[in-house]
Parts: C-alpha cells; structure tokens; sequence
C-alpha cells in the first residue's frame, strides 16, 4: 500500500488536505462520549466555518449526542473521503447553544444559517421558527483543536464475505 499516507505521514504534511475533507463535505459520524465513558456514535449533517475552525451541527436538546456533549465537552466528528483510505477525524471542544425559544432569537437565526446551507433559504419555510420551537433545537458547536486521518488515491481492500466463501 505504499500510495496509503500512515497518520505520522500526515502529521508531518500539516493538516490541511485533512482539513479540505473535513470542510469540503456535510456528512459525518460524531462521537461522543456516554456517561458511562462508553463512545456514542450518529450521522449528523454539519456546516463548517474553516476561518475559525468551528464546526456546527443542528440537534434537539433530548437528542443523546447533546445531552453526552454538555456533560462531557470533548467530540470528534469522523468524515469519509472517496474511498474507503480517506477519512479525517477533527477533535475539539463542544459547546451548546440556546435551545431556541422564540421567534427569531439567537438560536433560530443560527440555525437558520445551518438548515439554509443544506436546503436552500426558500426551502426553509415560514414555519422554520415555529418547528424549531416545538423540536427544542439547539446548535452543538464544535471547536476543532486537531485533525488527523489518512488521505490515499486507494489500496487493497479485503474480499468481501460472498466473494471470499464463493
């Protein structure tokens, strides 16, 4: 595997084609740590500022990702690239935004900003406040302290469980 780039090879690249996957993409598993110390995972649709480094993640206040992030601050959003030799995982420090209350308050209007990069200002709706609201969300901000992962054009992959027994 030798177009395969090891974690100290990245490292010693800098972050940045890391970083470019992290901020080219939406999609991405986030951990979080249960209470028991045990790692929660979940699909989650994100929005990146990649001047400050900052990730953000629209989520309801009962949802578990929320309740394990304001207990314990650390996550790590894990991104795919094209094949299955590129990921980046980006550690940080979460924090929690108001869970929105009231037409227009600080809450709505960020994510407004989030669900607007996804669907589009005109498919956000006159009852975006309102749906906010009654779904108790909330923005889990992410502030990105390390990258890591593995950048590679591809490598061996192992046979599949059909092709191996057949």
């Amino acid at each position: 595997m030798s177009n395969l780039k090891s974690l100290s090879e990245s490292a010693e690249m800098g972050d940045d084609a890391l970083w470019d996957l992290v901020t080219s993409s939406r999609e991405g598993i986030l951990a979080t740590l249960q209470r028991d110390g045990r790692p929660q995972l979940s699909n989650v649709l994100y929005l990146v500022d990649a001047d400050t480094r900052v990730i953000r993640i629209s989520t309801t206040a009962d949802r578990t990702k929320a309740r394990n992030a304001a207990r314990h601050a650390r996550v790590a959003p894990h991104v795919s690239g094209d094949n299955f030799w590129a990921y980046a995982v980006a550690e940080g420090k979460a924090d929690l935004s108001e869970v929105a209350t009231t037409p227009g308050d600080p809450a709505i209007d960020e994510l407004r900003q989030i669900h607007s990069s996804f669907y589009s200002p005109s498919g956000i709706g006159e009852g975006f406040d309102a749906e906010m609201i009654a779904n108790r969300r909330l923005v889990l901000r992410i502030h990105v302290s390390r990258v890591y992962g593995v950048i590679a054009s591809g490598g061996r992959r192992p046979a599949t469980a059909a092709s191996a027994n057949g």
